[in-house]
């Protein structure tokens, strides 16, 4: 009996020293699972923030920002680039603006492989829509807080002519309104 009150003494050290990362350890565990699921949530709010961002840079109509690289063309005469009336009849102002635009290298209905140049046709076409375009435009259109608005529509009323995704980008690289 003795040595059974050696064995149970002996135990209860043991089993207190036992019982006590019992009790750490579902702290250990709670830890372990709060620090899993903190990485699970960023992990699903970078991928849900990608998306969303992705999604906002892309509402141009469906078309995909990420493009094969365009082809640069100016509008124009080389060195003024267009000029043309706005404001209507009794304004008597006139734009001088620098367009280029940046064109779809697959179209070749619009741009010519070999020179990357416009098709005579498709010229005439955008200088036509852009010439109408800039004319039928208010003056108080042409304020520098509105040019993102006015290139986005210039690049829809000619896309919309020369199909979805003819036109990437439109810039503006001299404006100048008398």
């Amino acid at each position: 009996m003795a040595d059974n009150e050696k064995e149970a003494a002996a135990a209860a050290p043991e089993g207190e020293a036992a019982a006590e990362p019992k009790k750490r350890s579902p702290i250990i565990l709670i830890a372990v699972l709060a620090v899993l699921g903190l990485a699970l949530a960023v992990g699903i709010s970078i991928f849900v923030t990608t998306r969303i961002m992705a999604d906002a840079v892309n509402d141009d109509g469906g078309e995909s920002r990420h493009h094969d690289n365009g082809i640069y063309l100016k509008l124009g005469d080389p060195k003024d680039g267009i000029t043309v009336n706005v404001g209507g009849p009794r304004a008597g102002k006139f734009l001088r603006a620098g367009i280029v635009l940046e064109m779809n290298p697959s179209r070749t209905s619009v741009i010519n492989e070999e020179t990357h140049t416009f098709q005579p046709d498709a010229e005439i076409k955008i200088m036509d829509i852009t010439t109408q375009f800039l004319r039928s435009t208010k003056l108080e259109d042409f304020d520098a807080t509105k040019q993102d608005e006015l290139k986005k529509q210039l690049k829809d009323a000619l896309n919309a002519e020369l199909g979805s995704g003819s036109v990437y980008e439109i810039y503006i690289t001299s404006f100048m309104l008398q």
